[in-house]
């Protein structure tokens, strides 16, 4: 299982504008990944979270994009995205890839990256952090772009020194 040493991040980010933006097919695995954010962020202490809906992974980017140039301090990025028989997976997949990390790159707001790109529909299920599901990679994402939050500040001017 890919999850296999993942660290445990607690991060306090109270105070923190959080925006998800979440991709809109795959509904049941969707809707475990948001729950999965949501819990992580509450476990965070963030109490200023907006979500937005958009069609699909594809469009994930462009959501982060204007999420990170209008005040969000994180951007938690998810979707879902199952392997088929063309290749429109690796294409959507790259594009997602990229262009959430051209996001984070040029902003400088830090996106955690939950898009699953998986080779069927049980390996997104027990990604999706569902009951009976081995992985919780909404609940990840969430914790990642908090904690990358948290790391960044002592890294900026006028920003504390003091590491989490």
């Amino acid at each position: 299982m890919s999850g296999a040493g993942a660290p445990t991040l607690t991060v306090d980010g109270t105070g923190l504008r959080v925006v998800v933006v979440a991709a809109s097919w795959h509904t049941v695995v969707m809707d475990g990944l948001l729950a999965g954010a949501e819990r992580a962020l509450t476990a965070a202490h963030v109490s200023d979270v907006t979500i937005v809906r958009v069609p699909g992974t594809f469009e994930l980017p462009v959501a982060a994009q204007v999420a990170a140039e209008n005040g969000a301090d994180a951007v938690v990025a998810l979707g879902v995205v199952i392997r088929g028989g063309t290749p429109h997976f690796e294409y959507v997949c790259q594009g997602a890839t990229l262009g959430l990390t051209d996001v984070a790159i040029r902003t400088g707001v830090p996106v955690g990256f939950g898009v699953l790109t998986c080779d069927d529909d049980a390996q997104a299920l027990d990604r999706a952090g569902l009951p009976g599901s081995h992985e919780d990679k909404g609940a990840e994402a969430a914790e990642a772009a908090v904690a990358t939050v948290v790391a960044l500040r002592g890294l900026r001017p006028g920003t504390s020194r003091v590491r989490a």
